[in-house]
C-alpha cells in the first residue's frame, strides 16, 4: 500500500510570505513570468564588504519588446536593500573583481567586438573599458594575484581560408570529425599588445581554476570536443601557471564537476562521480596536486555536493542537495564531517565564500521569490534583494514536500503546489511535471517556469507535483543508480505509485491526471501516454526520447546513456531497447498527447518527436498534436517561444483535464489578442 507523508513545509522566510495572502490579490500567471529577474554570478569583493552579481531579465514580449534571450546587467550589493546597477545594458557574464578590490572585470560582446571580450569597470563607477581581446571569444578566464597575468580558455584564430569557402557554398559538415579544440593561454594585461602564449596541453580545455599563490592552475581536459567526452571523459590536470607544464593529472573515472586549490596550493578539492556509472558528479574527492593521487569523500552519503570552497587548508565547505532542500557542510581533508547546517532560507543554488573575512554569499530561491542575493556567515544568511516586489501581491498556493512508499517499499519524494484551501470532493486534477536526466531533481523552492507550471497551474485550480523518482539526485549514489538497467521501469513506476498516495491523501483526482516534462521527462511523459496510458488523461512530452535505438543513433552523448543508464549498447539486447521504447507501447493509447520540440535540438533529436506521432497517430484513437520550434534547441531559449509553449502546455491541461475533452484545442493560440495586437489595427 502507498501510504502518503506530508513534510518539509515551507522554509521560514516562504512561511512567512505566504502567511501575508490576505493582501494578495490575483495568482500568478505565464505572463508574470516575463517580469522575474534572477540573480546568479555573485562574487565577493576581497575585504569583505561587497558583493557583485549579476541579474538575468527575461524579454517581456508579452508586453511589447523584441523576442529574444534573457538580458544580463551587472549589481554591486554592499547590505540589505543596498544593491546599485553597474552595467545595464545587456550580455555580461564572468563577473571577477580584481585582486586589489579596486575594479570588476567581465566578459561581454560589445560593439567592435568580434567576440566575447575583457572589460573591467572601477568599482566607483564610471564607463567600462575593454582590457583585453583575443581573435576567438574568451570562454572563461581567471587573472593572477598580481593583477598582471590572465590565463584564459579560447580557440585558435579560425582559418581565413575556411571562411571564404564557407561564403562560396562549400558548407559540408564531417560528422564528429571537425573538432575545434579550445585551450589556455596566459596573457600579459600591461601589454594587450603582445601575443599572448598557448599552453601545449593534452586535449580540449572547457574550465580552469588558479591557485591563490598563482603557481599552479587546474584545467578540465577532454580528449575530444565531443559532448560524450566532455562528460564521460574528462579530468582535471594540474599545470604549472608560468609555462603550463603538467604537473599531475587526476584520473577519475567519469564525471567531473567543480574544483578548487587548497589555501597552501598543495591539494585539489573536486566534485565528481563515485566511479564511471555514477550518473552525476555528487562527490567531494582531494587529491595530492603533485601527484594526482584522490579520495573520496563520505561516498555513501544521502546527498549530492554541488559546490565547494576551502575554508582552511585543512578543510572544505561544500553546498550539498539534501532531498528537496540543501545543507552546508563541512569536510575535513581526511573525510570527517565537521558540521552540518540545513539552510532555512530556502534552496542554496550557487555560494562564494570569502574565507579570509569568513563571509558567505549565495543566491537563494523559496516558493514565493526566485533566485535573490543572500549574505551572511556559514550558519546563518540574510536577505539583501528583492528584485521582484511584484510578488509579495500574489495569491499562492499551498506548496509543501509529499512522500510516499513506492509499491517495492522504496521511498519517494516531491514537490507538491495546490490552490490555496482544502481539497474538493474527490481531489484536484492534477499535472505531473517531470525533471529530466534523470541525474536530476526538484527543490522545495521556486517551481514556476515556461514548462514548469507550478503555482501558474494553482492558480488555474489545478495541483502540480514535481516527483523525484528513483534515479534522482539528492538522495546519494545508491539512489541515483536505481535506474540502471531498468530505464524506464520502476523508476517510471514511481510516477504511478505517486498518483494512488496523492488520490489515496484525498489530494489528486486519479481520473484527471496529466504528465508532461522535458528530454528524460519527457521519455516520462511519452512513457504515460503510452504504457501506462490508462493512468494518464493527458500529456505533454517535450524534446523527448521515444525510440531507444534510434535515439542511440541519432544523440550526442550514446556513451553517457549506456555508461550511466542503460548499462549495456542496443546490439546486445535489442529487444530490452525496444520494449524500452514508448513507440513500442503507442498503439492503443488512449491519452490525448500533445508533442513539443526544438527543431534544432542536437541531445535528442527532433525525428524522436516525429517517430511517435506518426505511430501514435495511426495507431491511436487519441488526439494527437506535434509543435515544433524552429531555431531552438534542447529547451526554449527565447521568451516567444516559452510563451508559446507555456500556453498550449496549459491549455492542453484545461481542455483535457477540467473541460468536456474529445477534439482538441484548434492549432492556432490566441496571440494577437493576448499581445494586444488586435487595438494596434
Amino acid at each position: 500500500m502507498n501510504r502518503p507523508l506530508f513534510t518539509g513545509v515551507l522554509g521560514f522566510a516562504a512561511a512567512c510570505a505566504l502567511g501575508a495572502q490576505t493582501q494578495a490579490q490575483e495568482p500568478l500567471t505565464l505572463e508574470d513570468l516575463f517580469e522575474i529577474r534572477q540573480v546568479s554570478g555573485i562574487d565577493i569583493s576581497p575585504d569583505g564588504d561587497h558583493v557583485a552579481f549579476t541579474v538575468s531579465t527575461p524579454r517581456n514580449v508579452v508586453a511589447g519588446e523584441e523576442d529574444g534571450t534573457p538580458q544580463s546587467a551587472l549589481f554591486i550589493a554592499s547590505g540589505p536593500d543596498a544593491a546599485r546597477p553597474f552595467i545595464t545594458d545587456g550580455g555580461v557574464g564572468g563577473v571577477e573583481w580584481t585582486p586589489n578590490g579596486d575594479a570588476l572585470t567581465f566578459l561581454a560582446r560589445r560593439d567592435g567586438d568580434s567576440g566575447s571580450a575583457l572589460y573591467e569597470i572601477a568599482a566607483d563607477g564610471g564607463e567600462a573599458r575593454r582590457i583585453y581581446s583575443h581573435d576567438e571569444s574568451i570562454q572563461s578566464y581567471v587573472i593572477g594575484p598580481d593583477g598582471e597575468s590572465l590565463y584564459f580558455i579560447a580557440r585558435e584564430k579560425a582559418d581565413p581560408m575556411q571562411q571564404t569557402l564557407r561564403d562560396r557554398g562549400f558548407m559540408a559538415n564531417v560528422y564528429e570529425e571537425s573538432d575545434i579544440f579550445s585551450y589556455v593561454w596566459r596573457a600579459d594585461l600591461t601589454d594587450p599588445d603582445a601575443d599572448p602564449v598557448r599552453f601545449d596541453l593534452p586535449g580540449h580545455a572547457s574550465s580552469l581554476t588558479l591557485s591563490e599563490d598563482g603557481s599552479h592552475l587546474a584545467v578540465a581536459l577532454a580528449p575530444t570536443t565531443l559532448v560524450d567526452d566532455s562528460l564521460m571523459e574528462r579530468q582535471w590536470t594540474v599545470v604549472d601557471a608560468a609555462n603550463g607544464s603538467v604537473i599531475s593529472t587526476v584520473e577519475t573515472p567519469g564525471k567531473i564537476g567543480m574544483a578548487a586549490f587548497s589555501p597552501d596550493a598543495s591539494r585539489l578539492a573536486f566534485i565528481a562521480g563515485a566511479d564511471r556509472a555514477d550518473p552525476t558528479a555528487g562527490t567531494l574527492h582531494i587529491a595530492d596536486a603533485q601527484t594526482g593521487e584522490y579520495m573520496a569523500i563520505a561516498r555513501d552519503a544521502e546527498q549530492h555536493v554541488n559546490q565547494l570552497a576551502w575554508i582552511d587548508r585543512n578543510s572544505v565547505l561544500t553546498l550539498a542537495s539534501v532531498g528537496t532542500g540543501t545543507a552546508l557542510v563541512e569536510y575535513n581533508i581526511n573525510g570527517r564531517e565537521e558540521r552540518r547546517t540545513p539552510t532555512e532560507a530556502g534552496v542554496i543554488s550557487s555560494m562564494d565564500y570569502d574565507r579570509d573575512d569568513r563571509v558567505l554569499a549565495a543566491t537563494v530561491h523559496a516558493a514565493t521569490h526566485p533566485r535573490e542575493l543572500f549574505v551572511g556567515d556559514r550558519r546563518s544568511l540574510r536577505q539583501w534583494t528583492d528584485h521582484n516586489p511584484q510578488l509579495d501581491d500574489i495569491a499562492w498556493g499551498d506548496q509543501s514536500v509529499f512522500e510516499f512508499e513506492a509499491r517495492d517499499g522504496e521511498r519517494i519524494e516531491g514537490v507538491l503546489v495546490t490552490p490555496q484551501g482544502e481539497a474538493p470532493a474527490g481531489g484536484w486534477p492534477m499535472i505531473m511535471t517531470v525533471h529530466g536526466g534523470p541525474e536530476a531533481h526538484d527543490s522545495n523552492g521556486w517551481v514556476n517556469g515556461y514548462s514548469r507550471l507550478g503555482h501558474i497551474g494553482a492558480g488555474e485550480g489545478f495541483a502540480v507535483f514535481y516527483p523525484n523518482y528513483r534515479g534522482s539526485t539528492g538522495r546519494g549514489e545508491r539512489f541515483a543508480k536505481l535506474d540502471h538497467l531498468d530505464a524506464p521501469g520502476e523508476e517510471f513506476w514511481d510516477l504511478v505509485d505517486a498518483i494512488g498516495a496523492l488520490s489515496e491523501a484525498g489530494i489528486v483526482d486519479a481520473e484527471r491526471v496529466g504528465i508532461t516534462g522535458g528530454s528524460y521527462g519527457g521519455f516520462a511523459s511519452s512513457w504515460g501516454a503510452t504504457i501506462a496510458s490508462e493512468h494518464f488523461a493527458a500529456s505533454a512530452p517535450f524534446v523527448a526520447l521515444t525510440d531507444l535505438i534510434s535515439f542511440y543513433g541519432t544523440t550526442e552523448i550514446p556513451i553517457e546513456m549506456v555508461d550511466v543508464h542503460f548499462m549495456q549498447p542496443p546490439w546486445e539486447d535489442w529487444m530490452s531497447y525496444l520494449e524500452h521504447s514508448p513507440t513500442y507501447h503507442a498503439p492503443g493509447s488512449t491519452t490525448p498527447t500533445l508533442i513539443l520540440h526544438g527543431e534544432a535540438d542536437t541531445r535528442v533529436d527532433t525525428s524522436q518527436s516525429f517517430i511517435l506521432y506518426r505511430i501514435l497517430k495511426q495507431t491511436s484513437d487519441a488526439p494527437v498534436r506535434l509543435v515544433t520550434y524552429p531555431g531552438e534547441g534542447h529547451g526554449n531559449r527565447r521568451a516567444a517561444a516559452q510563451y508559446d509553449y507555456g500556453l498550449r502546455v496549459l491549455r492542453w491541461m484545461q481542455h483535457y483535464l477540467q473541460g468536456e475533452g474529445g477534439e482538441p484545442p484548434a492549432p492556432e493560440l490566441d496571440l494577437a489578442e493576448r499581445l494586444g495586437l488586435e487595438d494596434a489595427e
